[in-house]
């Protein structure tokens, strides 16, 4: 059964147009658990995520991506010279995992963090991306959320005043 997720990245340091140049490529650097714990122990290969640009002028779902493969050790938490690297990781019991993406596609328009906060309390009331506080980078997204959204990339961008 496909599983499907929403991942942030800021654009500057790895957006879409990255991925889609690479094709395939790892998502590395995620030092938080909970995310850790969903890319480890959650992911499967074929599920589906939301590319989502955080840290920007227009933050918003932008693309979409395949899980490529599951979730296996962050060799860059092991490399001195990564900006990732964590001292405290060991490759003989790794703390960060990390899992390969595949560009599928970019949407035929992004979906701004506004246009989806006008759903809030009601199709997308539980979608941890909304919640306040939420700062994970990796969040799971429930079928219905996932259709509602892709339902929102054929309707017409909201107005200024909207």
């Amino acid at each position: 059964m496909t599983r499907y997720w929403l991942m942030k990245s800021e654009p500057e340091v790895y957006g879409l147009d990255h991925l889609r140049a690479e094709r395939r490529d790892h998502w590395d650097g995620v030092r938080n658990y909970q995310a850790r714990n969903m890319m480890r122990d959650q992911m499967k290969k074929g599920d589906l995520a939301f590319f989502y640009h955080s840290n920007c002028k227009e933050p918003g779902v932008v693309g979409i991506m395949k899980i490529v493969r599951e979730g296996y050790p962050d060799h860059t938490a092991f490399d001195p010279e990564s900006k990732y690297y964590d001292p405290k990781s060991d490759p003989e019991n790794p703390r960060w995992y990390m899992v390969d993406v595949q560009y599928v596609r970019r949407l035929k328009r992004p979906i701004g963090l506004r246009e989806l906060r006008a759903y809030a309390n009601a199709e997308l009331r539980d979608l941890p991306l909304l919640r306040r506080g939420n700062r994970l980078s990796i969040m799971p997204v429930t079928p219905d959320q996932w259709t509602f959204i892709l339902d929102l990339e054929r309707a017409p961008p909201p107005t200024a005043g909207d």
